[in-house]
């Protein structure tokens, strides 16, 4: 795929892709790397601009790290603050997961109306609408777990679709196959999430917010503090700015899974619900997005990892893959969001 610059501060490089994006965020679906290749017709991103305004939103958050990036899908050209940094992705690893089980659809080797009918055992932790509804509903379709995974970043369905097309290992394989090599996904949800806060390996018992909160603070602050350490400093589960930008910058290109794929794909994470007040809300009225969040749970004061990663569309059609990556954070939920709002409003200012 692409090759960038790697810095430690914020960078920018131009790569050449073979890619012209049509209009709105449906009609990144007819894109490919066979299209004609033309000239730019998009201004260049203002660097100085994009440096100045995020590294001070950066110094704002400080004890909390940011990571950022912004891609022209039209031209190539990027920009990132610790672009090269992993970061832990917590449910934006549902994208690619949700494009990895529609590259097995694509194969004959999964079908969206299969069935799926859930155990105690196939629970996962919260947040889980499909985990509290059971045992009064147990069959779920294949294209219903895919929107319950991305859209609604249900834990249950993730693990479902997970383990179906192979497990942790199986999808990080795919997407170095895809020379994406800085996305990483290493752990199901039901293995990370309890692992991430320093309690024991999840069990049904624990459906729900309500018990899960329970046995969540049944472990001793101080082990809780410790786990938390760990999982920041883990170079499991985590991608880079950069490396989640070629990710989107390929499934907008359609290089990823056809056409059909990348359209159900991008539809729901359009319509996803989640992230409203994230790089939403900093789009200029008309704009659409194609995202995905990820939220880690607060525990004492601090907040591990809160994200939002996608695809923009201006009202005038250009098109760009966002990243947005914040760790060790000691706001409140809706200083946090807010935080990125402000990069995303940055990285409208950006674009010119």
């Amino acid at each position: 795929m692409t090759r960038f610059q790697s810095a430690g501060r914020p960078n920018a490089s131009l790569l050449r892709r073979e890619l012209l994006i049509g209009a709105g965020s449906m009609g990144l679906v007819g894109c490919s790397a066979k299209a004609t290749l033309t000239a730019s017709t998009t201004p260049k991103l203002d660097m100085k601009q994009l440096n100045g305004d995020i590294a001070a939103i950066a110094a704002r958050l400080r004890p909390a790290v940011l990571g950022a990036g912004l891609m022209n899908l039209e031209s190539g050209e990027v920009w990132s603050l610790n672009g090269e940094r992993p970061f832990p992705m917590q449910s934006v690893f549902k994208a690619p997961l949700g494009a990895y089980a529609l590259s097995e659809v694509d194969a004959g080797l999964l079908s969206l109306d299969q069935v799926f009918t859930l155990d105690d055992i196939d629970l996962s932790p919260s947040y889980s609408p499909i985990a509290d509804a059971w045992p009064a509903r147990r069959d779920y379709t294949a294209r219903e777990l895919l929107v319950a995974a991305v859209g609604m970043s249900d834990n249950t369905a993730a693990d479902i679709l997970m383990r179906r097309v192979g497990g942790p290992g199986a999808l990080t394989a795919w997407l170095v196959g895809k020379k994406i090599e800085e996305v990483r996904v290493d752990r199901y949800e039901r293995e990370l999430q309890p692992e991430s806060v320093g309690m024991a390996s999840f069990r049904p018992a624990w459906k729900g917010e309500a018990a899960y909160l329970a046995a969540l603070r049944s472990v001793p602050p101080e082990v809780r503090r410790a786990a938390v350490v760990r999982y920041l400093a883990d170079p499991r589960d985590t991608a880079t700015p950069r490396g989640m930008l070629t990710f989107l910058g390929m499934l907008a290109a359609g290089e990823l899974i056809s056409r059909a794929s990348t359209a159900l794909l991008l539809q729901i994470m359009t319509n996803t619900p989640t992230g409203a007040h994230r790089l939403k809300a900093g789009l200029p009225p008309g704009a659409t997005l194609a995202h995905k969040t990820g939220t880690a749970r607060t525990d004492q004061g601090m907040n591990p990892a809160i994200n939002d990663v996608g695809i923009v569309t201006l009202p005038d059609k250009r098109a760009y893959a966002a990243a947005v990556f914040l760790s060790g954070s000691t706001l409140d939920d809706a200083a946090r969001d807010a935080a990125i709002a402000d990069v995303a409003r940055a990285m409208i200012r950006g674009v010119g």
